[in-house]
């Protein structure tokens, strides 16, 4: 039990650095939670930090959820309790690390409880975890990006996809997916924090007021006025 409480503690707070507030005041000199979303994340940074500092806030909010990770398979040493499913102990043990470092973004002691909406972060912990189903995500969410302009809408999509593609690998295409039981109840818990996370969007998508990349919309569909 300590080595569990120990990942998930040292997940949680790899999770909570506010990069993205960290990187805006020492290049820019402001906190980019005043900016625009008040989001720290790389989609807020893109927008006020330019390409090169947003690119840098995504990075190391990826490499937040992936090193979580790797610091869980370092230390595991077994689970605490009897895992009664399929799946890897250790699978398991780095799946618990992964999602207190999502938590720890979204919700970060380091920045007054003001966190992001910790796409980047599970994308890096899923990554990690489930390489395949993360990638046709990823497919997704570039898709919806260049089709749509935004970049909510296509990371909306993306968190239904995980869940989506493991289960249609698992059971339409008859891919044996280790611990399938397991993972899957573990991918649709995160797909639907993420999109509790990003309920605000919704809310601005539905009301045609989300903002938009329009330099990333680039397939157009209709005839143009």
């Amino acid at each position: 039990m300590i080595s569990l409480l120990v990942v998930m503690t040292v997940g949680y707070f790899l999770g909570a650095i506010p990069f993205g507030v960290i990187v805006s005041k020492r290049f820019k000199g402001f906190d980019i939670r005043t900016k625009g979303s008040g989001n720290m994340g790389s989609t807020n940074a893109f927008r006020f930090l330019g390409w090169k500092l947003g690119l840098l806030v995504q990075f190391l909010d990826i490499a937040k959820g992936v090193g979580a990770v790797l610091i869980a398979t370092y230390l595991f040493n077994g689970l605490p309790f009897h895992n009664q499913t399929p799946f890897q102990d250790l699978t398991v043990f780095r799946f618990f690390a992964g999602a207190a470092a999502v938590l720890g973004h979204s919700y970060t002691c380091f920045a007054s409880w003001k966190g992001g909406k910790s796409i980047n972060t599970a994308l890096g912990m899923l990554l990690t975890i489930a390489p395949i189903e993360t990638g046709v995500a990823v497919g997704i969410f570039l898709l919806v990006l260049f089709s749509s302009g935004y970049v909510s809408l296509g990371s909306i999509i993306a968190a239904i996809t995980f869940p989506t593609t493991m289960f249609l690998r698992q059971n339409i295409f008859g891919v044996d997916i280790y611990g399938y039981h397991t993972l899957i109840v573990g991918a649709i818990g995160i797909s639907v924090f993420l999109i509790y996370r990003h309920r605000t969007n919704i809310t601005r998508l539905l009301s045609n007021t989300e903002n938009k990349f329009e330099k990333l919309h680039i397939f157009r569909f209709g005839k143009a006025r």
